[in-house]
């Protein structure tokens, strides 16, 4: 019964740092970025539509653009996860005082954070451009 103490306490303690605050950030982040695509992703969807359950109308999209949209997603998905493995990684190799490692995963974490941003931001100026 003991551990279920000390695993409390260690989550507390952990919910004191400042990085775990930064990644659960980032999480949410990504998160939001996500659910606002899909947003607009399901009011293509032509059964949604013909059912009249979604909030707006979008043009309904051909093949290449959905697999345009659904590769997009897939890249958002695994940059996002580089970018929180970058941050990590740069928390790492602080504690362990190796500032070069530390500066190429900072370099490493911006280039992936912002590729992330690039294509959820991509697809939202297309939905937006295209739905209303």
């Amino acid at each position: 019964m003991k551990w279920i103490i000390d695993d409390i306490k260690r989550g507390w303690a952990q919910l004191q740092r400042w990085q775990t605050w930064l990644t659960m950030l980032l999480i949410a982040g990504f998160a939001a970025l996500a659910y606002l695509i899909a947003g607009y992703a399901f009011r293509t969807d032509s059964i949604l539509s013909f059912l009249h359950l979604t909030s707006g109308y979008c043009p309904t999209m051909g093949n290449g653009l959905i697999i345009a949209m659904f590769t997009g997603m897939i890249f958002f998905m695994l940059t996002a996860l580089l970018t929180l493995g970058e941050v990590q990684r740069h928390f790492h190799a602080k504690q362990r005082h190796n500032h070069r490692e530390a500066a190429k995963a900072t370099k490493w974490g911006f280039l992936w954070g912002g590729s992330a941003i690039t294509i959820a931001g991509a697809a939202l100026v297309f939905f937006k451009a295209n739905c209303y």
